[in-house]
């Protein structure tokens, strides 16, 4: 049975708070401890924390509506989604692997620049995984990067992980370099990252990249990704594209874009 944990969160109101500095309150016998809803490591520590505050509370549906995008894309194709070779990078404790692994997909591989994710997807998804880096995707020794290489992905998925700093543009950059010309890259970006208006490194990099020839878009769409902790909805675009050429090399540092966290 899944161990319940006791959450509270901070009276509505109260703060004016950006996405990435959420927090909420996890008591613990006498302890009451503060996390911030990026807080992963200690999150990942608990077993069902995560899943509690963003699934059930939260009623987040990016792993189902990425997926479901995923799916309908490679049908169109005349493609078998069971013969993917899916790097998902953020894999996190491993909801979006174990959405692909109910198509039978060839080879699923995660990445995750914590050790405490891998180690949740182990406990909670044991088996979903063919193999789990934990690497900084910014910063990857030559073996490492070869032996990536060496799985020949023709597919990258990223959910719920693009845009606050968590995954900054070099490693999403290097995450595509390892996709295949014609392979599949599906991910999902809050919403006001698509607007002009938002400067941040990480808009810049992802509105040139889909407008670019490199990426053929299949599908986007706007979607409730989940709930505020005030019942909002909170939206993101979910996308799916095909690689249609290399990128070069300097294509992010054609942009200029600084190394620093997008809030």
């Amino acid at each position: 049975m899944r161990t319940r944990h006791r959450i509270q969160f901070p009276p509505q109101g109260s703060h004016k708070m950006a996405q990435d500095e959420t927090f909420f309150h996890l008591v613990e016998g006498d302890r009451k401890l503060k996390l911030r809803f990026h807080d992963y490591d200690k999150i990942y520590e608990r077993p069902g924390l995560y899943e509690q505050v963003f699934y059930e509370r939260l009623k987040c549906s990016s792993p189902q509506k990425v997926g479901e995008l995923l799916r309908r894309a490679v049908a169109a194709s005349d493609k078998s989604l069971s013969a993917l070779r899916v790097l998902d990078l953020g894999a996190g404790n491993g909801l979006m692997g174990e959405e692909l692994k109910k198509d039978g997909v060839a080879r699923m591989v995660g990445a995750d620049i914590i050790r405490e994710a891998k180690i949740a997807a182990d406990r909670d998804r044991p088996g979903v995984y063919d193999e789990y880096y934990v690497a900084d995707f910014t910063d990857l020794s030559d073996d490492l990067e070869q032996e990536i290489a060496d799985w020949n992905f023709d597919c990258l998925t990223s959910v719920a992980a693009l845009g606050f700093g968590d995954i900054p543009p070099a490693a999403f950059f290097q995450a595509l370099q390892f996709v295949q010309v014609g392979g599949w890259v599906a991910f999902n970006i809050k919403a006001t990252f698509l607007d002009k208006s938002d400067r941040s490194g990480f808009s810049r990099f992802v509105r040139e990249l889909i407008f670019t020839e490199y990426l053929d878009i299949c599908h986007m769409e706007r979607y409730r990704h989940r709930l505020s902790m005030e019942g909002l909805p909170l939206h993101y675009y979910a996308l799916v594209a095909q690689k249609s050429y290399d990128i070069p090399d300097d294509f992010l540092d054609s942009l200029e874009i600084e190394e620093t966290a997008d809030v």
